[in-house]
């Protein structure tokens, strides 16, 4: 937020902020897996780490809340593809307990900011809801 403490940016909203981090987290951690894993697990953890941040930049830019709300709910679905594969990631064993837990927290924070950005959201297309 700029001094003012109005959101100007996509950049100022906790939850872009929460997903970025995850983004570079999981970045970082898939850099560890195994190289035969690039095109596969590799690539669609990517993938779906950066679209959560991608769609809400992608929402935040739209001029409706309908069209908002539309690319915020696209982004809380590649957070659920990803939390899958954080899942798989751990069971075949690419990531240990603890890195799965460390992701998984980061995750489930940035789906309860993403929560109330949707449920906000809905209240300016609604106002009654």
């Amino acid at each position: 937020m700029n001094n003012h403490g109005t959101i100007r940016s996509f950049t100022d909203l906790q939850v872009w902020q929460e997903g970025h981090a995850l983004v570079i987290s999981i970045y970082k951690a898939t850099d560890l897996f195994p190289k035969k894993e690039t095109y596969t697990i590799i690539d669609q953890m990517r993938r779906s780490a950066l679209s959560v941040t991608s769609n809400l930049a992608e929402g935040f830019g739209r001029q409706t809340y309908k069209e908002k709300l539309h690319f915020y709910y696209l982004s809380q679905g590649s957070l659920t593809e990803l939390k899958n594969q954080l899942l798989v990631a751990k069971d075949v064993g690419y990531l240990t307990k603890e890195e799965f837990n460390i992701y998984a927290n980061q995750a489930n924070i940035v789906h309860k900011l993403l929560q109330g950005l949707i449920r906000k959201t809905k209240t300016f297309i609604n106002p009654k809801s």
